[in-house]
């Protein structure tokens, strides 16, 4: 693993709470927003309730050194835990460590 993912990843335990973003998204389904803080490209940002079934989000080609996005969480997912694990894959097919978040938090960001 290179040292910019390495920091990458420690990044994403840093849990940024801010209060720019309303967590409840006005489409009626909960958001946060990701950036992508290393030099390499996220291709799949996957998610899991348990940390063994995973699905992703749709991020459509990736997401570039540099750039955010706000992620929506789907209406199917209501009746999950607001506790969840998250993780990247990099365009280079590196897959960053699982890391446990709490979703249902107001203006919630992650940095990879």
């Amino acid at each position: 693993m290179t040292i910019q993912k390495a920091a990458g990843l420690l990044m994403v335990a840093g849990l940024l709470v801010v209060s720019a973003m309303s967590a409840y998204a006005e489409e009626g389904g909960y958001s946060f927003v990701a950036h992508n803080t290393t030099k390499v490209a996220i291709k799949q940002m996957l998610v899991s309730e348990d940390g063994k079934k995973w699905g992703g989000f749709d991020i459509g080609s990736g997401l570039a050194a540099g750039q955010s996005v706000t992620l929506v969480w789907a209406a199917s997912t209501d009746n999950e835990s607001c506790t969840q694990f998250v993780k990247a894959v990099f365009s280079d097919g590196e897959e960053g460590e699982p890391v446990k978040f709490y979703f249902c938090e107001k203006g919630l960001e992650l940095e990879f």
